[in-house]
């Protein structure tokens, strides 16, 4: 069988269910993450009681890595290679 075969079954209801489950909660969670970082950088523009104790470099590069995973959630949850290891 080659691997082509594979990729061509049908998926049962049960784990498309499954699949639409954790694609809605990878888009989600990567929302929230992305919008967390985008605090973080602009976090001036906020708040100014938070921006005068958090106004550090380091909060800004930990922003864009909150950004980036965001990212990168919200394109694990587009692309949705969930069952393809088993």
């Amino acid at each position: 069988m080659a691997l082509e075969e594979f990729e061509k079954d049908e998926i049962s209801e049960r784990d498309k269910g499954y699949i639409r489950m954790r694609s809605m909660m990878d888009f989600g969670m990567g929302v929230l993450w992305a919008s967390m970082g985008v605090f973080l950088i602009f976090i001036k523009k906020f708040s100014t009681d938070l921006a005068s104790r958090f106004d550090d470099p380091m909060i800004k590069v930990f922003g864009g890595v909150c950004v980036v995973y965001g990212l990168f959630r919200m394109y694990r949850g587009y692309k949705k290679n969930y069952l393809r290891d088993r």
